[in-house]
């Protein structure tokens, strides 16, 4: 593999390219195919790269305890926890017809895989490519399952340290090196002050071999734009139709307009670093013209007369005068022919053919 770059369904990820953007869709979609499809549309629209869901197998994923557990939450679509994490899952077949309908909009389509079972799930599918949650960064045997299928993996590090970190790279590494490290924290969301962006160039220097990006559950859209700048090239936000939805996710989530202007901002970003060398644009030449000075004669000068600084001065527009910093080579000199006032200065003036750059 190539130094920091991916590649899903034909989208290289690098360093010199776009920002590859993820709509986190998660159970958004309330466990409703028409409003996942919806979903799907609406992200394709705005522009981003990839649409992702969320993969559990709540039997094999959680406990007995946990499972039975009631749950009173406002946000609850069952009176135990368990149920209602059913009845936000799509089967194998809804996922293979979610696939197929985002290839038709030209979307990717991935998952995040909570367990072994939903891993063997979304590979059997087809997705091109999987998410690891901030929860399972130590979860080793499970990214280990999912790097022996060879695809591309997000493996987000939220809750983590430095050596959970290295932990996860030191196992996948030699068996998946299509590996994208995001920086998280996983607060839903997070106070501005733990976001802690500036770990992405940590990232860069610890794993010079991997891509890395960031997930960012702030609910506003500037902080991606810093990512990227701190050298993310992919990013994760979560997305909704309506934040006023019934959903815990739903609330910090981007609605189509703030995510339009996440994909735009990190378009814009890419194109207006540009080569860091400085050069005149075509775009300037009549506002420069307009606002720039050239030398011109501060009153009426007669033939003859040796010119002061007194007797010159700039003023705009620039069209096709000599520039300001050239009046040192007319003090001193004696006009050729009369000049009036405002006229421009020129080599001729002075008897001089020279002309400056």
């Amino acid at each position: 593999m190539a130094k920091r770059e991916l590649n899903v369904e034909g989208v290289v990820i690098s360093d010199d390219s776009d920002v590859f953007t993820i709509a986190e869709i998660g159970h958004n979609h309330q466990g409703d195919m028409d409003k996942a499809k919806a979903m799907f549309r609406a992200a394709k629209e705005c522009g981003v790269s990839s649409v992702k869901l969320q993969k559990r197998d709540n039997r094999a994923l959680y406990t007995q305890a946990m499972y039975d557990e009631p749950y009173n939450s406002e946000n609850a679509y069952a009176p135990t926890y368990g149920a209602h994490r059913e009845h936000l899952e799509f089967n194998e077949d809804q996922y293979k017809e979610l696939l197929n309908y985002a290839r038709e909009l030209g979307l990717i389509f991935f998952s995040t895989a909570f367990d072994i079972p939903s891993a063997d799930l979304l590979e059997r599918v087809g997705v091109p490519c999987y998410k690891i949650a901030s929860g399972d960064l130590k979860t080793i045997p499970l990214i280990q399952h999912v790097a022996r299928f060879g695809k591309p993996m997000f493996i987000s590090t939220g809750g983590g340290t430095m050596e959970d970190v290295h932990r996860m790279y030191d196992a996948v590494a030699p068996i998946n090196d299509q590996i994208c490290i995001l920086q998280c924290t996983s607060g839903y969301p997070p106070p501005f002050e733990e976001l802690n962006i500036k770990v992405i160039e940590t990232y860069r220097n610890a794993f010079p071999d991997a891509v890395i990006g960031f997930s960012s559950h702030d609910n506003g859209i500037a902080m991606p734009l810093i990512g990227y700048m701190l050298g993310a090239r992919v990013v994760e936000k979560h997305f909704t139709l309506n934040r006023a939805w019934k959903g815990t996710d739903q609330a910090f989530s981007l609605e189509p307009a703030g995510m339009r202007r996440v994909v735009r901002d990190l378009q814009r970003a890419r194109v207006a670093l540009g080569d860091g060398v400085k050069r005149a644009y075509e775009s300037e030449t009549k506002p420069i013209m307009k606002m720039a000075k050239k030398l011109v004669a501060a009153r009426d000068l007669p033939a003859g007369r040796v010119l002061t600084e007194a007797d010159i001065t700039f003023k705009s527009p620039a069209d096709g005068g000599l520039p300001p910093y050239a009046i040192g080579d007319f003090v001193g000199r004696t006009l050729a022919a009369p000049l009036a006032k405002d006229a421009a200065l020129t080599y001729d003036a002075i008897g001089r053919s020279a002309s400056v750059a």
